[in-house]
């Protein structure tokens, strides 16, 4: 009996989604950092001076506010990204980038160019572009759900 199509997809988009997972990480290693680490840094602003509230990064991000905590945790830790009380309500953190923070960012750019380069090699512009579309539609299918 033929597998389906739809739930081959359904794994295929896992092991894709693991599989440069694991090859970033590899290649971070020396860093000391992780993809779930950079998708963060990436998501802060760099050229807001206030920052971005930790709710908003949150959002923008569609990952929950503890598990976020945790990851802004360990990149304070190291220096890369900084907490401070927004001038309003100081109930609220705003999360900035510090020196070292963009920093890596620059670094990790170069290695994140070169794997999505080697990902998509041999893959036409209008195949990634269609591809895109549709895990936009996806994702936002996914984002309703809750």
């Amino acid at each position: 009996m033929k597998k389906s199509r739809r739930i081959e997809v359904e794994f295929l988009i896992h092991d894709v989604s693991r599989l440069r997972k694991n090859a970033f990480d590899q290649r971070m290693k020396h860093l000391n950092i992780t993809l779930s680490q950079w998708w963060v840094l990436c998501g802060i602003p760099r050229d807001a001076d206030e920052g971005i509230t930790q709710t908003m990064l949150a959002t923008d991000l569609n990952l929950g506010k503890v598990a976020l905590g945790g990851l802004i945790d360990r990149l304070e830790e190291r220096g890369f990204v900084e907490r401070h009380p927004d001038e309003i309500d100081r109930r609220i953190n705003r999360i900035s980038l510090t020196r070292k923070g963009e920093a890596i960012l620059d670094r990790m750019k170069h290695v994140g160019v070169d794997i999505n380069a080697k990902v998509m090699k041999d893959i036409s512009f209008e195949r990634q572009d269609t591809l895109g579309e549709i895990l936009d539609y996806m994702k936002a299918n996914l984002v309703s759900l809750k």
